[in-house]
Protein backbone atom coordinates (compact mmCIF):
# COMPACT_ATOMS: atom_id res chain seq x y z
CA UNK A 1 0.00 0.00 0.00
CA UNK A 2 1.17 3.37 -0.77
CA UNK A 3 1.68 6.17 1.57
CA UNK A 4 -1.38 8.15 -0.32
CA UNK A 5 -3.47 4.96 -0.41
CA UNK A 6 -2.85 4.51 3.41
CA UNK A 7 -3.75 7.89 4.33
CA UNK A 8 -7.08 8.03 1.63
CA UNK A 9 -8.20 4.53 2.67
CA UNK A 10 -9.17 5.62 6.30
CA UNK A 11 -10.41 8.26 5.66
CA UNK A 12 -13.19 6.75 3.61
CA UNK A 13 -13.72 3.90 5.96
CA UNK A 14 -14.37 6.63 8.65
CA UNK A 15 -16.66 8.63 5.68
CA UNK A 16 -18.26 5.64 5.36
CA UNK A 17 -19.67 5.07 9.05
CA UNK A 18 -20.32 8.42 9.74
CA UNK A 19 -22.74 8.13 6.93
CA UNK A 20 -23.82 4.95 7.88
CA UNK A 21 -24.72 6.60 11.10
CA UNK A 22 -26.24 9.65 10.17
CA UNK A 23 -28.08 7.53 7.63
CA UNK A 24 -29.53 5.31 10.85
CA UNK A 25 -30.53 8.41 12.88
CA UNK A 26 -32.61 9.57 10.28
CA UNK A 27 -34.73 6.58 9.39
CA UNK A 28 -38.58 7.33 10.07
CA UNK A 29 -39.51 4.94 12.41
CA UNK A 30 -36.70 3.41 14.28
CA UNK A 31 -36.87 0.34 16.62
CA UNK A 32 -38.57 0.60 19.50
CA UNK A 33 -36.54 0.27 23.47
CA UNK A 34 -35.28 3.67 23.82
CA UNK A 35 -33.16 6.08 22.13
CA UNK A 36 -30.41 4.01 23.83
CA UNK A 37 -30.67 1.31 21.68
CA UNK A 38 -29.46 3.41 18.66
CA UNK A 39 -27.72 5.74 20.89
CA UNK A 40 -25.08 3.14 21.93
CA UNK A 41 -24.01 1.60 19.11
CA UNK A 42 -24.15 5.54 17.08
CA UNK A 43 -21.64 6.57 19.68
CA UNK A 44 -19.58 3.80 19.39
CA UNK A 45 -19.13 3.72 15.95
CA UNK A 46 -19.47 6.97 15.66
CA UNK A 47 -16.16 7.45 18.14
CA UNK A 48 -14.32 4.40 16.75
CA UNK A 49 -14.66 6.04 12.86
CA UNK A 50 -12.76 9.06 14.79
CA UNK A 51 -10.23 7.18 16.20
CA UNK A 52 -9.23 4.85 13.86
CA UNK A 53 -9.29 7.20 11.14
CA UNK A 54 -6.38 9.61 12.54
CA UNK A 55 -4.23 6.19 13.92
CA UNK A 56 -4.58 4.42 10.55
CA UNK A 57 -3.37 7.82 8.75
CA UNK A 58 -0.72 8.23 10.92
CA UNK A 59 0.51 5.11 11.95
CA UNK A 60 -0.68 3.09 9.07
CA UNK A 61 1.94 0.43 10.24
CA UNK A 62 0.10 -0.08 13.63
CA UNK A 63 -3.37 -2.80 13.03
CA UNK A 64 -5.00 -1.04 15.74
CA UNK A 65 -6.23 1.83 13.73
CA UNK A 66 -7.23 -0.23 10.82
CA UNK A 67 -9.28 -2.59 13.69
CA UNK A 68 -10.63 0.39 15.22
CA UNK A 69 -12.17 1.46 11.78
CA UNK A 70 -13.14 -2.12 11.13
CA UNK A 71 -15.06 -1.77 14.35
CA UNK A 72 -16.89 1.23 14.11
CA UNK A 73 -17.60 0.25 10.03
CA UNK A 74 -19.27 -3.03 11.20
CA UNK A 75 -21.42 -1.88 14.16
CA UNK A 76 -22.42 1.04 12.21
CA UNK A 77 -23.78 -1.49 9.16
CA UNK A 78 -25.77 -3.24 11.81
CA UNK A 79 -26.94 -0.40 13.20
CA UNK A 80 -28.86 1.24 9.65
CA UNK A 81 -29.80 -2.54 8.78
CA UNK A 82 -31.70 -3.19 11.98
CA UNK A 83 -33.46 0.68 11.76
CA UNK A 84 -34.65 0.14 8.36
CA UNK A 85 -35.18 -3.62 8.30
CA UNK A 86 -37.65 -2.40 11.38
CA UNK A 87 -39.14 0.31 9.09
CA UNK A 88 -39.17 -2.35 6.09
CA UNK A 89 -40.59 -5.14 7.38
CA UNK A 90 -42.74 -4.19 10.58
CA UNK A 91 -43.65 -0.56 10.84
CA UNK A 92 -44.43 -0.01 7.47
CA UNK A 93 -44.04 -2.87 5.53
CA UNK A 94 -43.83 -2.99 1.38
CA UNK A 95 -42.62 0.94 1.54
CA UNK A 96 -39.45 0.42 1.20
CA UNK A 97 -37.47 -2.07 -0.84
CA UNK A 98 -34.67 -5.01 0.72
CA UNK A 99 -36.03 -5.18 3.60
CA UNK A 100 -35.10 -8.75 3.21
CA UNK A 101 -31.86 -8.13 2.80
CA UNK A 102 -31.54 -5.40 5.49
CA UNK A 103 -32.79 -8.49 7.69
CA UNK A 104 -29.67 -10.87 6.89
CA UNK A 105 -27.33 -7.58 7.93
CA UNK A 106 -28.86 -7.10 10.59
CA UNK A 107 -28.18 -9.87 12.88
CA UNK A 108 -23.92 -9.82 12.43
CA UNK A 109 -22.24 -7.15 11.78
CA UNK A 110 -23.03 -5.14 14.98
CA UNK A 111 -21.65 -8.24 17.02
CA UNK A 112 -18.66 -8.94 14.43
CA UNK A 113 -17.25 -5.28 15.29
CA UNK A 114 -17.83 -5.45 18.85
CA UNK A 115 -15.71 -9.05 19.35
CA UNK A 116 -12.99 -7.27 17.02
CA UNK A 117 -12.08 -5.45 20.54
CA UNK A 118 -10.59 -8.62 22.07
CA UNK A 119 -8.07 -8.66 19.46
CA UNK A 120 -7.28 -4.81 19.98
CA UNK A 121 -6.64 -6.04 23.25
CA UNK A 122 -3.86 -8.81 22.26
CA UNK A 123 -1.93 -6.22 20.14
CA UNK A 124 -2.19 -3.08 21.74
CA UNK A 125 -0.06 -0.83 22.27
CA UNK A 126 2.38 -1.24 19.67
CA UNK A 127 0.51 -3.82 17.04
CA UNK A 128 1.91 -6.79 18.31
CA UNK A 129 1.52 -9.65 20.19
CA UNK A 130 3.32 -9.78 23.99
CA UNK A 131 5.79 -12.27 23.05
CA UNK A 132 5.89 -15.63 20.65
CA UNK A 133 4.33 -17.56 22.92
CA UNK A 134 1.22 -15.93 22.97
CA UNK A 135 1.23 -16.73 18.90
CA UNK A 136 -1.30 -19.68 19.23
CA UNK A 137 -3.75 -17.47 21.92
CA UNK A 138 -4.02 -15.35 18.48
CA UNK A 139 -4.67 -17.59 16.18
CA UNK A 140 -7.39 -18.86 18.09
CA UNK A 141 -8.60 -15.83 19.25
CA UNK A 142 -8.73 -15.57 15.04
CA UNK A 143 -10.78 -18.80 14.61
CA UNK A 144 -13.28 -17.97 17.16
CA UNK A 145 -14.17 -14.88 15.75
CA UNK A 146 -14.10 -16.06 11.91
CA UNK A 147 -16.25 -19.14 13.61
CA UNK A 148 -18.64 -16.48 15.03
CA UNK A 149 -19.21 -14.73 12.34
CA UNK A 150 -20.25 -17.34 9.99
CA UNK A 151 -22.66 -18.81 12.54
CA UNK A 152 -24.39 -15.54 12.98
CA UNK A 153 -24.83 -15.01 9.84
CA UNK A 154 -26.03 -18.55 8.65
CA UNK A 155 -27.44 -19.93 11.44
CA UNK A 156 -31.42 -20.07 11.34
CA UNK A 157 -33.70 -19.10 13.32
CA UNK A 158 -34.53 -15.54 14.37
CA UNK A 159 -31.71 -12.84 14.11
CA UNK A 160 -30.43 -11.29 16.97
CA UNK A 161 -31.63 -8.39 17.07
CA UNK A 162 -34.63 -8.74 19.95
CA UNK A 163 -37.17 -6.03 18.11
CA UNK A 164 -36.88 -8.14 14.88
CA UNK A 165 -37.54 -11.33 17.09
CA UNK A 166 -40.45 -12.63 15.08
CA UNK A 167 -38.44 -12.48 11.75
CA UNK A 168 -35.85 -15.43 10.97
CA UNK A 169 -32.34 -15.01 9.29
CA UNK A 170 -33.24 -15.18 5.33
CA UNK A 171 -29.86 -16.83 4.66
CA UNK A 172 -29.84 -19.27 8.01
CA UNK A 173 -29.19 -22.92 6.69
CA UNK A 174 -31.48 -25.34 7.61
CA UNK A 175 -28.87 -28.22 7.92
CA UNK A 176 -27.39 -26.69 10.75
CA UNK A 177 -30.70 -25.97 12.55
CA UNK A 178 -29.90 -28.93 14.72
CA UNK A 179 -26.63 -28.06 16.08
CA UNK A 180 -26.74 -24.65 15.64
CA UNK A 181 -28.05 -23.46 19.47
CA UNK A 182 -25.29 -25.62 21.18
CA UNK A 183 -23.12 -24.28 18.40
CA UNK A 184 -23.46 -20.91 18.94
CA UNK A 185 -23.16 -21.87 23.00
CA UNK A 186 -20.20 -23.29 22.78
CA UNK A 187 -18.87 -20.16 20.62
CA UNK A 188 -19.99 -17.96 23.45
CA UNK A 189 -18.08 -19.48 25.89
CA UNK A 190 -14.62 -19.68 23.52
CA UNK A 191 -15.41 -16.09 23.04
CA UNK A 192 -15.70 -15.09 26.63
CA UNK A 193 -12.05 -17.16 27.33
CA UNK A 194 -10.70 -15.05 24.26
CA UNK A 195 -11.85 -12.13 25.97
CA UNK A 196 -10.23 -12.93 29.64
CA UNK A 197 -7.14 -13.84 27.76
CA UNK A 198 -6.85 -10.50 26.35
CA UNK A 199 -7.23 -9.09 29.38
CA UNK A 200 -4.24 -11.19 30.91
CA UNK A 201 -2.10 -10.04 27.98
CA UNK A 202 -2.66 -6.17 28.98
CA UNK A 203 -1.85 -7.18 32.58
CA UNK A 204 1.02 -9.13 31.57
CA UNK A 205 2.21 -6.20 29.54
CA UNK A 206 1.57 -3.82 32.01
CA UNK A 207 3.91 -5.52 34.76
CA UNK A 208 6.56 -5.47 32.51
CA UNK A 209 6.58 -2.04 30.97
CA UNK A 210 8.92 0.20 31.61
CA UNK A 211 8.52 4.27 29.97
CA UNK A 212 6.20 5.00 26.83
CA UNK A 213 4.56 1.54 26.59
CA UNK A 214 4.02 1.82 30.60
CA UNK A 215 2.54 5.23 30.10
CA UNK A 216 0.29 4.06 27.04
CA UNK A 217 -1.34 0.90 28.99
CA UNK A 218 -2.12 3.27 32.03
CA UNK A 219 -4.08 5.54 29.40
CA UNK A 220 -6.45 2.15 28.01
CA UNK A 221 -6.63 1.16 31.67
CA UNK A 222 -7.95 4.01 33.17
CA UNK A 223 -10.74 4.31 30.10
CA UNK A 224 -11.75 1.33 30.90
CA UNK A 225 -11.85 1.60 34.20
CA UNK A 226 -14.18 4.65 34.23
CA UNK A 227 -16.49 2.31 31.92
CA UNK A 228 -16.23 -0.41 34.83
CA UNK A 229 -17.41 2.30 37.37
CA UNK A 230 -20.11 3.23 35.29
CA UNK A 231 -21.69 0.23 34.36
CA UNK A 232 -21.33 -1.33 38.33
CA UNK A 233 -23.08 2.44 39.33
CA UNK A 234 -25.94 1.74 37.09
CA UNK A 235 -26.58 -1.69 38.34
CA UNK A 236 -26.26 -1.60 41.71
CA UNK A 237 -28.12 1.96 41.92
CA UNK A 238 -30.91 1.95 39.79
CA UNK A 239 -33.80 4.56 39.94
CA UNK A 240 -35.91 6.23 37.34
CA UNK A 241 -34.41 9.75 38.44
CA UNK A 242 -31.17 8.80 37.73
CA UNK A 243 -31.67 6.40 34.41
CA UNK A 244 -30.59 9.21 31.95
CA UNK A 245 -27.51 10.49 34.28
CA UNK A 246 -26.58 6.49 34.04
CA UNK A 247 -26.82 6.57 30.28
CA UNK A 248 -24.95 9.77 29.43
CA UNK A 249 -22.07 8.60 31.97
CA UNK A 250 -21.94 5.10 30.64
CA UNK A 251 -21.58 6.77 26.85
CA UNK A 252 -19.48 8.81 27.99
CA UNK A 253 -17.26 5.95 29.37
CA UNK A 254 -17.92 4.16 26.57
CA UNK A 255 -16.61 6.68 24.34
CA UNK A 256 -13.52 7.31 26.25
CA UNK A 257 -11.98 3.76 25.94
CA UNK A 258 -11.39 4.52 22.00
CA UNK A 259 -9.97 8.04 22.88
CA UNK A 260 -7.83 6.82 25.45
CA UNK A 261 -6.35 4.32 23.05
CA UNK A 262 -5.72 6.92 20.36
CA UNK A 263 -4.02 9.61 22.97
CA UNK A 264 -1.89 6.25 23.94
CA UNK A 265 -0.54 5.20 19.93
CA UNK A 266 -0.65 9.18 19.09
CA UNK A 267 1.32 9.97 22.25
CA UNK A 268 -0.47 13.33 22.67
CA UNK A 269 0.14 14.26 26.44
CA UNK A 270 1.00 10.79 27.45
CA UNK A 271 2.93 11.59 30.57
CA UNK A 272 -0.35 13.92 31.52
CA UNK A 273 -2.09 10.22 32.56
CA UNK A 274 -0.27 10.01 36.05
CA UNK A 275 -1.62 13.45 36.90
CA UNK A 276 -5.20 12.18 35.91
CA UNK A 277 -5.07 9.08 37.91
CA UNK A 278 -4.43 10.88 40.51
CA UNK A 279 -6.96 13.96 40.31
CA UNK A 280 -9.65 11.18 39.71
CA UNK A 281 -8.98 8.99 43.11
CA UNK A 282 -8.52 12.48 44.98
CA UNK A 283 -11.62 13.60 43.77
CA UNK A 284 -13.34 10.30 43.63
CA UNK A 285 -12.62 9.41 47.44
CA UNK A 286 -13.29 13.08 48.50
CA UNK A 287 -16.67 13.09 46.90
CA UNK A 288 -17.60 10.26 48.37
CA UNK A 289 -16.26 11.24 51.84
CA UNK A 290 -17.99 14.45 51.86
CA UNK A 291 -21.07 12.71 50.71
CA UNK A 292 -21.49 10.34 53.45
CA UNK A 293 -20.56 12.84 56.23
CA UNK A 294 -23.12 15.44 54.22
CA UNK A 295 -26.30 12.35 54.37
CA UNK A 296 -24.93 11.42 57.94
CA UNK A 297 -25.32 14.66 59.14
CA UNK A 298 -28.37 15.46 57.50
CA UNK A 299 -29.96 12.35 59.20
CA UNK A 300 -28.61 12.72 62.56
CA UNK A 301 -29.36 16.31 63.11
CA UNK A 302 -33.02 16.20 61.34
CA UNK A 303 -33.84 13.39 64.02
CA UNK A 304 -32.48 15.47 66.81
CA UNK A 305 -33.87 18.76 65.73
CA UNK A 306 -37.11 17.52 64.80
CA UNK A 307 -38.28 13.80 65.97
CA UNK A 308 -41.48 13.65 64.35
CA UNK A 309 -40.38 13.18 61.01
CA UNK A 310 -36.37 13.68 60.50
CA UNK A 311 -36.57 16.57 57.68
CA UNK A 312 -35.51 20.01 59.15
CA UNK A 313 -34.29 23.34 56.83
CA UNK A 314 -31.84 23.89 59.83
CA UNK A 315 -30.02 20.17 59.14
CA UNK A 316 -29.50 21.02 55.83
CA UNK A 317 -27.97 24.32 56.42
CA UNK A 318 -25.84 22.78 59.03
CA UNK A 319 -24.73 19.55 57.26
CA UNK A 320 -23.76 22.15 54.04
CA UNK A 321 -21.49 24.60 55.51
CA UNK A 322 -20.14 21.33 57.84
CA UNK A 323 -19.38 20.13 54.23
CA UNK A 324 -17.76 23.06 53.07
CA UNK A 325 -15.56 23.78 55.82
CA UNK A 326 -14.26 19.95 55.74
CA UNK A 327 -13.35 20.52 51.85
CA UNK A 328 -9.98 21.88 52.47
CA UNK A 329 -8.73 20.29 55.36
CA UNK A 330 -10.23 16.47 53.67
CA UNK A 331 -8.78 17.47 50.34
CA UNK A 332 -5.41 17.84 51.94
CA UNK A 333 -5.50 14.58 54.03
CA UNK A 334 -7.10 12.54 50.98
CA UNK A 335 -4.37 14.06 48.66
CA UNK A 336 -1.55 12.70 51.06
CA UNK A 337 -3.29 9.28 51.11
CA UNK A 338 -3.14 9.30 47.48
CA UNK A 339 -0.04 10.19 46.84
CA UNK A 340 1.77 7.88 49.89
CA UNK A 341 0.05 4.74 48.29
CA UNK A 342 -0.55 5.04 44.64
CA UNK A 343 2.50 7.79 44.40
CA UNK A 344 5.25 7.00 46.52
CA UNK A 345 7.86 8.19 44.38
CA UNK A 346 6.44 11.65 44.10
CA UNK A 347 5.45 11.54 48.09
CA UNK A 348 9.04 10.33 49.37
CA UNK A 349 10.38 13.49 46.67
CA UNK A 350 8.09 16.06 48.81
CA UNK A 351 8.86 14.60 51.95
CA UNK A 352 12.64 14.91 51.57
CA UNK A 353 12.51 18.70 50.40
CA UNK A 354 10.62 19.71 53.26
CA UNK A 355 13.02 17.70 55.56
CA UNK A 356 15.42 19.37 53.62
CA UNK A 357 13.91 22.96 53.66
CA UNK A 358 13.51 22.35 57.84
CA UNK A 359 17.60 21.88 57.96
CA UNK A 360 18.43 24.44 55.65
CA UNK A 361 17.96 27.50 58.30
CA UNK A 362 19.91 25.94 60.80
CA UNK A 363 22.94 24.94 58.54
CA UNK A 364 26.02 27.32 58.25
CA UNK A 365 28.97 25.19 56.81
CA UNK A 366 28.91 25.97 53.07
CA UNK A 367 30.65 22.65 52.35
CA UNK A 368 27.79 20.22 54.25
CA UNK A 369 25.61 22.38 52.48
CA UNK A 370 26.54 21.66 49.09
CA UNK A 371 26.64 18.12 49.68
CA UNK A 372 23.46 17.58 51.51
CA UNK A 373 21.82 19.62 48.25
CA UNK A 374 23.27 17.48 46.10
CA UNK A 375 21.59 14.18 47.81
CA UNK A 376 18.40 15.63 47.80
CA UNK A 377 18.81 17.13 44.00
CA UNK A 378 19.84 13.00 43.12
CA UNK A 379 17.70 11.60 45.77
CA UNK A 380 14.83 13.37 44.29
CA UNK A 381 15.28 13.95 40.52
CA UNK A 382 17.90 11.38 40.18
CA UNK A 383 19.76 12.80 36.98
CA UNK A 384 22.77 10.73 35.83
CA UNK A 385 25.05 13.41 37.37
CA UNK A 386 25.07 16.91 39.32
CA UNK A 387 27.37 19.18 40.12
CA UNK A 388 26.85 22.57 42.06
CA UNK A 389 28.63 25.86 41.11
CA UNK A 390 28.93 29.08 43.63
CA UNK A 391 30.13 32.24 42.31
Amino acid sequence: MTRRSARRLPLALGATTWGLVAAALLVPAGAPGGAAVVAFPALWAATNAAVGTVVAARRPENPIGWLLSASGLLVGVGLLAGQYAYYALVASPGRLPGGTAMLWLAGWPFDAGLFLIPLVLLLFPDGRLPSPRWRPVGRFAVVVYVVDVLGRAFAPGPVSEEELGPLDNPLGLDAIAGPAPALLSLITVLLLAVMLAAVAAVLVRLRRARGVERQQLKWFAYAASLLGVAVVVAVVLPSAASSLVDTVTIMLALAALPVAVGIALLRYRLYEIDRLINRTLVYGLLTALLIGVYAGLVFLLGDLLNPADGSSELAVAASTLAVAALFQPARRRVQAVVDRRFNRRRYDAARTVEAFSARLRDQVDLDTLSAELLGVVDDTVQPTQASLWLR
